[in-house]
């Protein structure tokens, strides 16, 4: 039987993305914070971010505006109380970084211009956007946010990372004799080197776990994007909403040796142009789609791209910027020149082959604006939580914006609620039950059925989808379900078998919602509905039970 241990802490933080860190910085005064990560504390979805934050902070911009560009990418289903509060709540959370050593972009690092213009944000522009407000640090934010947030964490006392942990199950009131409100006390955590499953107690949960890119074959996320979070509350009974609404990024870096490395919106911003070939001549086409042509919201883009490179039986799109010069390129996205570069793209000389791939899940674990999950004392923050920012389709960099906002609410909340957890014995709270598992010789049964679902949900449940597409899906995802769920309880837990399991949840998730979906709206497309009126108010699609398959605890 596999080692068992007990921690206790207040804060128990699944993720060390930007939402992760953030809020453990927020909650470290108020107690003991344990933040619980995969790989090492540097791997995450944010590191990989290009783009940057999306915030009002230029005095020719307004919140109203920000807000208005928002609604209308979210296609009806954006929550506008949600939308005004976390926009409004930008500008504070900027200063925080800032304040802790993050520099972002000023116009006199690109311009070589006066020095009176050396204190001006470099405020870029995205797909969906009707003003520049995407702040910066050259073409790199994501990994700049990181190591600030990381060197801010090592500075501040009580924060603990526990590096190459993995969350199997939270732990919640279903585990005790408690007749009340389902409440979350904490999770059960593998240790990943020896395979011990610790017991982790806590006050207060948060998911922080980032998206679920890895359920498709094509994506710009790293391997840890397996849909963790969403998986682990929805066994925990919280409520899912949205999960159709998977947005695949336009323009990623189209190479057979380039692992889905991105091409950032914001190279668009700066007039890049979209090209499709037909008879061997280049040809813009994104004009004929959207009247924002190349810059119009990426569920367009990535439709536009998907339905030319059908017409044409090309294998990929093509990105042109060459106007800019290579001096520009050189200064204004240094990262991304030289890993084209590297694959023997040159910007400056070069049309960039794109192709879209899986990015963002706009979906996720129901809140609000604080982070609150239908489950007593356990939040979602970041791209785990769906608060009804994004809606049917996320505007560009406001991803990074609600992972800021919403963790440091999600700490002030906590703090403030009307009533904590119940406090239960910790005794009584059972230690995780390997049972009468044994360890399993076939490990091939794991990379098989993984391989196998990220397929069909490309083939299937992609950019376009059809009823009989889904009706496929659904049977396939449901024979793969009870094939992992017999193995997942008759063999000893390794992380792959764990991450495997959450991975087929989630795809059975995005593929119900998508059948629930009667129209197409925002990020779902289904070819046998009508384009709903974008100007309409959407409903949300909800999952609110798991099968008894799912939570059978021993």
């Amino acid at each position: 039987m596999q080692d068992q241990s007990r921690v206790c802490c207040d804060y128990l933080i699944i993720g060390s993305g930007l939402a992760g860190l953030r809020a453990a910085l927020e909650a470290a005064p108020h107690g003991k914070v344990i933040v619980v990560t995969k790989t090492d504390r540097e791997e995450c979805n944010t590191r990989y971010a290009q783009g940057g934050i999306a915030c009002v902070i230029d005095r020719e911009d307004s919140f109203e505006a920000h807000v208005e560009d928002t609604l209308a990418a979210g296609a009806g289903l954006c929550r506008r109380d949600v939308v005004r509060a976390i926009v409004g709540g930008g500008p504070a959370r900027i200063r925080d970084l800032e304040e802790w050593g993050l520099h972002f972009t000023r116009r006199g690092d690109i311009d070589d211009v006066t020095s009176d213009l050396a204190g001006q944000f470099d405020l870029g522009r995205e797909g969906g956007h009707t003003r520049r407000r995407i702040l910066h640090a050259g073409d790199v934010t994501g990994e700049a946010i990181m190591e600030t947030l990381l060197a801010q964490c090592r500075r501040t006392p009580g924060i603990t990372i526990l590096e190459h942990h993995i969350a199997i199950d939270l732990v919640s009131t279903r585990h005790v004799s408690w007749q009340g409100e389902n409440c979350c006390l904490g999770a059960y955590v593998m240790e990943k080197a020896s395979g011990r499953i610790l017991t982790m107690l806590s006050r207060f949960t948060f998911l922080a776990t980032g998206g679920a890119g890895k359920v498709y074959l094509y994506t710009s996320n790293p391997d840890v994007a397996s849909g963790d979070g969403v998986a682990l509350a929805y066994r925990a009974f919280a409520e899912i909403r949205n999960m159709e609404f998977f947005q695949f990024h336009p323009t990623c870096l189209y190479h057979p040796d380039a692992k889905s490395f991105l091409i950032s919106e914001a190279v668009r911003g700066e007039g890049g142009v979209l090209r499709v070939r037909r008879r061997g001549e280049y040809h813009d086409f994104m004009e004929a789609y959207h009247p924002m042509g190349s810059l119009a919201p990426r569920d367009v883009v990535a439709r536009a791209i998907d339905n030319e490179l059908k017409r044409t039986g090309e294998d990929c799109a093509f990105l042109d910027i060459r106007r800019r010069g290579k001096a520009f390129l050189l200064k204004r996205f240094p990262n991304i020149y030289r890993t084209c570069l590297e694959f023997g793209v040159d910007m400056a000389r070069d049309q960039v082959p794109v192709v879209p791939a899986a990015h963002y899940c706009c979906g996720g674990v129901k809140t609000d604006a604080n982070g609150c999950t239908t489950v007593r004392g356990l939040y979602a923050i970041g791209e785990v939580g769906c608060t009804g920012l994004h809606g049917a389709n996320r505007l560009a960099s406001n991803s990074l914006l609600e992972a800021m906002v919403v963790a440091r609410n999600a700490v002030q909340h906590s703090l403030h609620q009307a009533e904590p957890p119940p406090a239960i014995e910790a005794d009584s709270i059972p230690d995780w039950s390997s049972g009468d598992a044994v360890d399993s010789d076939e490990q091939i049964v794991i990379s098989h059925n993984w391989d196998e679902i990220r397929r069909f949900m490309w083939d299937y449940v992609g950019i376009v989808r059809t009823n009989k597409r889904l009706e496929r899906a659904k049977n396939r995802v449901r024979l793969i379900r009870k094939e992992i769920e017999k193995y997942y309880w008759d063999f000893i837990l390794t992380p792959d078998l764990v991450e495997l399991r959450n991975l087929a949840s989630v795809a059975e998730m995005i593929i119900d919602c998508a059948l629930a979906r009667q129209e197409s709206r925002g990020l779902h497309f289904n070819a046998d509905f009508p384009i709903a009126d974008p100007g309409s108010q959407g409903k949300d699609t909800v999952l609110r039970r798991p099968t008894r398959m799912e939570i059978r605890y021993e």
